[in-house]
């Protein structure tokens, strides 16, 4: 491999789309799969001829972390993408207890498992999808024996829509794990009612980091600012998730056209821009991104190694593309859903159309999907869903997204 390759050339990297052509600059998936290729090296330190992605301070844990980090993949099936990432300094992998059916932390237990001298170089984020103390004990005790290590660095409750769930007993459950070192820092997660979440964990002294739906779309609610201020000057380290705000793969309005020309003219993909936007946040420390390939995993980390800030035309841009383009944008403000419809989990539906969608994780929004009781699933294809629809902020057309949704689904 070149050494132009390794150090991800600006012309070569950033100017691309679909970063189809980058597999074939780092070595084809048929390679890494034939038995009689030797294993690449076991990735302690990483070489000086890659490029090293910057890091900040995540809030109060004083950890310093990567911009980027390794989201959700079925690392059973992708254990190149965990070697490649370390190959950039990206050793922050975010993973959870339910994700790809649990092959996600079983992948990078077999990863461990092979290269046990590389655990303490690598920052781990692990969620549990149960709420309350012996459900968390439960899902921790299954994820350390599943990643084959003794700790967690960062432990979330997953998926938060009320502060209402940070409870004592939560907050004594972690301390109690923090004292017997199966965990060193402790947080949540939330993509629901995020600034009404953030504003709870700000009034909290037990809160670590938090991981928040956080994008250009965001970045224009003034509730949302605050929130995310109010974390910072309390020290919570925050790491932004969902950055994309909904990607389209191929242009199809007029606004999209406009953006893709804008961006692809300054050698951006409108992805990158979008990654870009989050990173000029400094109260931001790192964004994980969904990296299901090499592909996006180059494109990402060529977007957090670039030095080129984005002018204020840039920003003016994504925030007039925000604009035009609400109405198919799911803010999660589930607080309004929920009361409205409680029958009805009209939030995650529109995060299972989103994984299904613009994520192409069709098997991630099956698995999710299928949690949900059976008659519930039954009854959503033939319900009115007007009322909600009008109280919709960003007027989605919620009904036809529910109803699609539940027949890719079903």
């Amino acid at each position: 491999m070149s050494d132009e390759v390794n150090k991800l050339n600006r012309r070569d990297f950033l100017k691309t789309s679909g970063g189809a052509g980058l597999i074939s600059l780092l070595g084809s998936a048929a390679t890494f799969a034939d038995p009689n290729t030797p294993k690449p090296k076991e990735p302690n330190v990483p070489t000086a001829k890659f490029e090293q992605v910057p890091r900040r301070k995540l809030g109060k844990t004083g950890v310093i972390v990567p911009i980027l980090e390794l989201g959700n993949a079925d690392f059973m099936e992708k254990q190149i993408l965990l070697y490649k990432s370390l190959d950039w300094g990206v050793n922050c992998w975010d993973t959870a207890d339910c994700y790809n059916n649990g092959n996600s932390e079983l992948g990078i237990g077999k990863f461990l498992g092979a290269h046990l001298a590389v655990r303490k170089d690598i920052f781990i984020v692990t969620k549990s999808c149960k709420k309350d103390s012996a459900g968390l004990q439960e899902m921790l005790e299954r994820s350390l024996s599943r990643m084959k290590t003794d700790y967690i660095d960062l432990y979330f409750l997953h998926g938060v829509v009320d502060g209402a769930q940070l409870t004592d007993d939560v907050k004594n459950w972690a301390e109690k794990a923090k004292r017997e070192k199966k965990i060193k820092f402790f947080g949540f997660s939330t993509h629901s009612n995020m600034a009404k979440c953030l504003d709870a964990a700000a009034k909290l002294d037990w809160i670590d980091a938090i991981m928040t739906m956080y994008n250009f779309r965001e970045m224009q609610n003034p509730e949302m600012q605050a929130a995310v201020d109010a974390c910072h000057k309390a020290n919570i380290g925050l790491v932004a998730m969902k950055t994309q705000g909904k990607s389209v793969k191929v242009p199809e309005t007029e606004k999209d056209k406009e953006m893709y020309v804008h961006f692809l003219q300054k050698n951006f993909t409108p992805e990158q821009a979008k990654l870009k936007a989050v990173w000029q946040d400094e109260r931001i420390a790192s964004i994980c991104s969904a990296m299901p390939s090499i592909a996006t995993l180059v494109s990402n980390v060529a977007a957090a190694l670039d030095k080129t800030k984005l002018t204020q035309a840039d920003i003016d841009m994504l925030k007039e593309y925000a604009a035009a383009t609400c109405s198919g944008y799911c803010a999660g403000c589930e607080d309004i859903c929920a009361t409205a419809m409680p029958e009805v989990p009209v939030r995650d539906m529109m995060r299972f159309a989103m994984y299904h969608d613009s994520y192409g994780s069709r098997q991630l929004a099956r698995e999710n999907f299928a949690v949900i009781d059976a008659a519930t699933r039954n009854k959503m294809a033939a319900i009115d869903y007007s009322h909600v629809e009008q109280m919709c902020p960003n007027r989605l057309p919620i009904g036809r997204i529910v109803k699609d949704t539940v027949i890719k689904l079903a």
